[in-house]
């Protein structure tokens, strides 16, 4: 699995959203972007609202490059607190199919190339 997450970082598909107080990691989002969808894999808070602040930065981050789905996984208090709604599989599937059509970047660096030898 970790080997997956490698290629898929150097492919430039993988990305953080990092939330630091003093010099400390308190929280974030980690996920996978495909053409304007995001799968967001992992949420951590060491401070209270950490995760929070990192899911809203994501989310305002996301709508402005064009992004058209986000999916969280799991809709619990927390990420409906947010605005995370539960919809249909064949809804879903539908909106899914047409986000990874889009042409949105998560942003305009270029993918790491891997390189051998």
């Amino acid at each position: 699995m970790q080997n997956a997450y490698q290629s898929l970082h150097e492919m430039g598909v993988t990305h953080s959203v990092e939330v630091w107080s003093r010099g400390h990691l308190v929280g974030g989002i980690f996920g996978i972007a495909m053409g304007g969808f995001f799968a967001g894999e992992s949420m951590f808070s060491r401070q209270t609202d950490a995760s929070k602040a990192a899911l809203a930065w994501l989310v305002n981050h996301l709508r402005s490059r064009g992004f058209a789905l986000l999916d969280v996984q799991w809709t619990n208090e927390h990420t409906r607190s947010l605005g995370a709604i539960d919809i249909p599989r064949d809804e879903y599937l539908q909106k899914l199919s047409a986000a990874v059509l889009l042409p949105a970047t998560f942003s305009d660096c270029i993918p790491a190339q891997r390189h051998s030898g």
